[in-house]
């Protein structure tokens, strides 16, 4: 997932992993990569401005500022006041213009034709052409550290021809305008990205703001870009963003003005309300799960997976965990959503007595088995986790590894917790999860019988095709048959902002700057 966690039940704060997932400390996702639970910062908290720039407390402090190793997660949000990319989504969760002021595919489907805009420039004074585009694509291919390789694989090659970048497609594919959005190709200036190290302490993109000044982990500032394409449709001036301190100071410090936008676990939506403050109910594709590398013993024992997807009651995750913000899911998106299959729905309802009966029939007597849940910090889930396979006979022991914040760390694990932030693309956070090289796979290079064939149909089918929902609901019932992963909860993400902040678009999971006011900035 999403990454990123925090003791405090928000969800999918993606499991902090440089960027995509989040494990399962709570928050608000999954992006991903997962990352770690952010320390409390204690960093200067003085305002970003006299005027009241935006000073913004944030559960998904970047660990990197190199989009490449960030990944897609939660943090994408906080990257793109420093990135822009070759999309957008809107309202409606749609791919408009952003560094790409059109596109268009050929006729077969498996070449996509990028437009930039003219005389745009990253803040280092780089040309923002069609070489910096195929730069950031085939550096997030090819570099070790990649967290974004997976998301890349219908890209076979790129062309720059002076502000048109032409996509060479390995596979007939109408996702890529959604795909290739603020989660996946935040385009950093190709000269900075020489040396990925100093890119990742010293950011250098064509967004909205420009980093000042940076203090790893605890506080960045930045002054807006005069040099961004929308420049005059943003409105703030400075921008103060900080690691979030322990969650029970947030709400005191957005009333007595140390901050006045942060992000706030389900748990602190009321105190916020009644605080004076806007409650902001973003939504989301947030959804949380247990996660089963069926490579290893025990999961290499199909009635073993499936006696943890009986033992594993939902509403225990909503009720004790989102405050009424959530809602039960077996599925990688929240109900309602374009992608959730209402056909998988009661799929491995709660049943703690046919859980018990199919490891009787796997040879396994209470308390035979014996695992490690390994998270990257406290995490409510994992204590749930603990306590409802306990009933069934399964004895597990919590294990707190920091090393969650090195990429794909996970993926050498038994068993662990992720969350998810979702992707712009659906398909997309269906291979994040179910294909052989996804990112939230733990158990790559496994993937469900029929999987493939159902993704590719559609990659195959335009969005705006009648079939297109039918298609890709499909395709999440196929994903579905995998045993790697158990869904448990989703929840949107909420924000309380102080009154003089101006509404936000609800642009789906994106934090969208464009028209918001701030009153004395």
């Amino acid at each position: 997932m999403s990454g990123r966690l925090t003791p405090t039940p928000r969800l999918p704060r993606p499991a902090r992993r440089p960027g995509r997932l989040r494990a399962a400390a709570l928050g608000t996702a999954l992006a991903t990569l997962l990352v770690p639970a952010l320390a409390a910062c204690g960093g200067d908290t003085a305002a970003a401005s006299a005027g009241g720039g935006l000073k913004w407390t944030s559960s998904y402090f970047p660990t990197h500022w190199d989009p490449v190793v960030s990944g897609s997660g939660a943090q994408f949000r906080e990257l793109a006041l420093v990135y822009a990319s070759l999309t957008r989504t809107d309202e409606e969760g749609k791919a408009v213009p952003d560094l790409a002021k059109s596109w268009e595919y050929n006729a077969k489907g498996d070449q996509i034709t990028f437009h930039l805009r003219s005389g745009l420039k990253f803040s280092d004074g780089e040309p923002v052409d069609a070489a910096a585009v195929k730069a950031a694509i085939e550096r997030a291919q090819k570099q070790k550290n990649s967290a974004l390789f997976g998301d890349l694989t219908s890209i076979k090659s790129v062309d720059a021809n002076g502000l048109d970048a032409v996509l060479h497609l390995s596979q007939v594919d109408y996702q890529i305008p959604q795909l290739l959005g603020e989660r996946v190709l935040q385009i950093a200036s190709p000269k900075a990205a020489e040396s990925p190290e100093k890119l990742d302490q010293n950011p250098v993109g064509a967004g909205p703001f420009v980093v000042t000044q940076l203090v790893p982990g605890t506080k960045a500032v930045l002054k807006k870009n005069p040099d961004y394409w929308d420049a005059k449709n943003i409105h703030i001036d400075n921008v103060e963003l900080t690691s979030a301190p322990d969650a029970s100071t947030v709400v005191s410090g957005l009333q007595t003005g140390v901050y006045n936008f942060a992000d706030i676990a389900p748990g602190q939506a009321d105190a916020a309300k009644k605080a004076g403050l806007d409650v902001f109910v973003q939504p989301g594709f947030n959804a949380a799960n247990l996660s089963l590398n069926v490579n290893k013993a025990p999961f290499n024992n199909d009635k073993v997976v499936d006696a943890v997807r009986y033992a594993i009651d939902r509403q225990e995750f909503v009720d004790k965990l989102t405050f009424g913000y959530g809602s039960v899911t077996n599925q990688p998106f929240p109900k309602g959503y374009v992608a959730y299959d209402p056909e998988s729905e009661n799929n491995y309802a709660y049943d703690p007595a046919k859980s018990k009966k199919l490891l009787a029939e796997a040879g396994f007597k209470s308390g035979d088995i014996k695992l490690n849940l390994v998270i990257p910090a406290e995490d409510p889930q994992a204590e749930i986790v603990q306590s409802q396979l306990a009933k069934v006979g399964i004895t597990v022991t919590i294990k707190i590894d920091k090393n969650w914040a090195t990429p794909f760390f996970a993926k050498s694990l038994v068993f662990s917790l992720y969350g998810t932030t979702g992707r712009d693309s659906a398909a997309q956070t269906l291979t994040a999860h179910f294909g052989p090289n996804g990112p939230l796979n733990l158990s790559s290079p496994y993937e469900p019988a029929g999987f493939e064939a159902a993704i590719a149909k559609v990659r195959q089918t335009p969005l705006d095709s009648p079939d297109y929902a039918k298609t890709l609901q499909a395709a999440t019932r196929a994903g579905l048959e995998s045993k790697a992963l158990v869904f448990t909860y989703s929840s949107p993400n909420l924000i309380a902002k102080s009154k003089s902040i101006s509404d936000l678009p609800k642009n789906p999971a994106h934090i969208d700057w464009t028209g918001v006011t701030i009153d004395g900035s």
